[in-house]
């Protein structure tokens, strides 16, 4: 239950935590930017409760510079303001504070919560964020059906069925599924796919699926292989191969020797598989070792993850953190991802980390089951620490690598295009059709770490004419600057359209008419003969074009930019014409159900049939009156 605050404690009001899971928690908050009083940081600690909470430091313009939480708020809050502080980080984070907000919450967890729902939703500056929130992949079985399905998937995980992993990635996902097809040849193929065969598919011939479509393997030996590749997968391989064994000799004993013969194959081929596995420990081990490696103003967060006792691989994930120590970086890194992604029974840490029972407390309520943080001292786990950390080290360099040469080849391209100062983002915007059918228009953003995912935008173009690709691209750039101007979005320092001089030409149309001045607009077009490195940069206010030298590494920029906004545009635009292909024109008719579609069809012979049928003859379909007809006609025959 709730413990109530007497109201001359605090002077304001009380208000709600947020989306915590646990129960609806007490909250109080104070403080705030009173634009007509200076904040007054020993007045203000002195009125704190030494109990839990979150509090939020503001600066001047009411923005959130830092979230943070506490176990006593009055004794955390004044660590900032003595006068023995020497952190960068703090002496320039106390320099910017013009407010602070405080939530008093019931219990530590509860803290810990809603200042991961806080940090989620505001994004402060001088808190430590990771890049690449991303989804993990996992094997998932099947459980439905009589012969079920292994298959690769990432998603939410509350279909029913078994899920295995996660992996690190997708090569993992695909080795493991790759490795299991040829030990045990369970079906891969979708539900509809597998429900309409009349004969083995090419899988059944190179012997990566035992043909259970077409009857080729029995229910039962069927469903011994699905519990096999389970514990396989659990780790139980010991068990596996002792019943691969039995079964070999119960075939064989009633001289069912092609049979037995498969059964020692399936057998050598797993006593290969465990031979290959590098790291192992006990079968009932599930835990994720996190390692740290640490560069110019960034981290490098390595995470390797263990399940059934097996090193399935590792990733890493990358944090800006200017002043942070290791051990905050950890913590953030622990707190953001877990609260995120369902923790395992074990984290095994290279630094201790302030709050470690608290923080797990939360992850187990989070996960539904016990979780355990520790710092690895000895044995196994510490080379699995050493391994993550060497990988976590690999990657840094090659993200600063990267940036590195990107940030070079930004200062190129501004010194190309004649600007004062290098760009900071780029956008490129480029279209795709096939004969006019489903148009789509890309753009995509590059920065000094390089191509901005998250920023990228498709735009399904409509009411233009076929293949009209001044008109297609007049309407996406005033689509995307639209919301620009709005705010929605950032302006770019150098806008790259794919083409020539007509393309450009709708570009600074466009933005005049939204009144948008972009510093650079530049029209990117292939040489005579269309070889790389012969493009042609066509610029405002000059007549001919800039060609850059092949080498030059503005050129390089400005083609990967190019392609990406290609690919970007293709793969929409492929995606959109299957839609369309898979799709009749008959769907869009409102009232016109499956049965009724159906009827159609069968009396016509087909769409062919249907699109020469006149009203008349529509409305003597059963089921089809004469106001579906006259709707149906009007669908098939826009033009009359």
């Amino acid at each position: 239950m709730p413990t109530s605050t007497p109201a001359d404690e605090f002077p304001t009001a009380v208000a709600a935590a947020g989306a915590l899971t646990a129960p609806p928690t007490l909250v109080v908050e104070q403080g705030g930017a009173d634009p007509n009083q200076a904040f007054d940081p020993k007045a203000f600690v002195a009125s704190l409760p030494t109990r839990p909470g979150v509090y939020r430091m503001l600066d001047a313009g009411g923005q959130i510079l830092y979230v943070g939480k506490a176990g006593n708020l009055r004794s955390r809050v004044a660590s900032y303001f003595r006068s023995d502080v020497v952190q960068p980080k703090v002496v320039a984070l106390v320099r910017q504070i013009a407010a602070i907000e405080v939530t008093v919450t019931n219990s530590d967890t509860e803290a810990l919560l809603l200042e991961f729902n806080l940090i989620k939703k505001h994004r402060p500056h001088y808190n430590i964020l990771l890049k690449d929130d991303k989804s993990f992949p996992y094997l998932y079985l099947t459980t439905q059906q009589s012969y079920p399905r292994l298959s690769f998937y990432r998603g939410s995980r509350r279909m029913p069925g078994r899920f295995f992993g996660p992996y690190p990635n997708s090569v993992a996902v695909r080795e493991t599924l790759l490795q299991l097809q040829k030990l045990f040849k369970l079906r891969q193929c979708e539900d509809s796919y597998f429900a309409n065969r009349t004969r083995p598919c090419l899988q059944y011939q190179i012997a990566r699926c035992s043909g259970p479509c077409v009857g080729l393997i029995s229910e039962a030996d069927y469903a011994a292989d699905v519990a096999a590749v389970a514990r396989v997968l659990e780790g139980r391989n010991e068990e596996v191969a002792t019943e691969l064994g039995n079964r070999m000799e119960a075939a064989a004993a009633t001289l069912a020797f092609e049979k037995a013969a498969a059964l020692r194959d399936q057998l050598a081929a797993l006593r290969s598989l465990q031979a290959q596995q590098i790291v192992s420990a006990g079968d009932e081990l599930d835990c994720d070792v996190v390692a740290v490696a640490s560069g110019p103003g960034e981290y490098g967060i390595g995470v390797m993850f263990v399940r059934a006792g097996r090193n399935l691989g590792t990733t890493t994930y990358f944090a800006k953190a200017p002043f942070a120590e290791p051990d905050e970086v950890v913590a953030a890194f622990v707190t953001q991802h877990y609260l995120a992604h369902e923790a395992p029974p074990e984290l095994v840490l290279e630094v201790a980390v302030p709050g470690a029972d608290t923080l797990a407390a939360a992850l187990a309520e989070r996960a539904g089951h016990r979780v355990t943080i520790h710092v690895a001292s000895r044995g196994l786990k510490v080379r699995w620490l050493d391994m993550t950390r060497d990988n976590a080290v690999q990657a840094l360099k090659m993200r600063l690598a990267t940036q590195a040469g990107i940030e070079q080849q930004l200062r190129e391209v501004g010194e190309a295009l004649g600007m004062a100062t290098p760009p900071a983002r780029l956008e490129c915007f480029d279209i795709s059709h096939t004969r006019g059918e489903a148009t789509v228009a890309s753009c995509v953003v590059f920065g000094p770490e390089g191509p901005l995912k998250a920023d990228y935008r498709r735009f399904n173009l409509e009411g233009i004419a076929p293949g009209d690709d001044y008109a297609a691209m007049r309407q996406a750039l005033t689509r995307r600057y639209r919301r620009v101007k709005a705010g929605e979005a950032r302006l770019p320092d150098v806008l790259l359209i794919d083409g020539g001089t007509g393309q450009l030409a709708q570009a600074v149309e466009v933005l005049a008419s939204l009144e948008v001045q972009v510093p650079a607009v530049v029209g990117v077009a292939k040489g005579a003969d269309r070889r790389v490195g012969q493009e042609r940069l066509f610029l405002l206010g000059q007549d001919l074009p800039l060609i850059l030298a092949p080498d030059s590494r503005a050129l390089h920029l400005i083609q990967r930019v190019r392609d990406e906004a290609h690919r970007f545009a293709i793969a929409g635009h492929r995606a959109r014409r299957a839609k369309a292909r898979q799709s009749s024109v008959l769907e869009d008719v409102p009232g016109l159900g499956p049965a009724r579609r159906r009827e159609l069809l069968k009396r016509f012979g087909g769409l062919q049939g249907v699109l020469g049928a006149g009203v008349d003859d529509l409305a003597q379909v059963r089921g089809i009156g004469r106001h579906l007809a006259e709707a149906i006609y009007a669908r098939l025959h826009p033009d009359s």
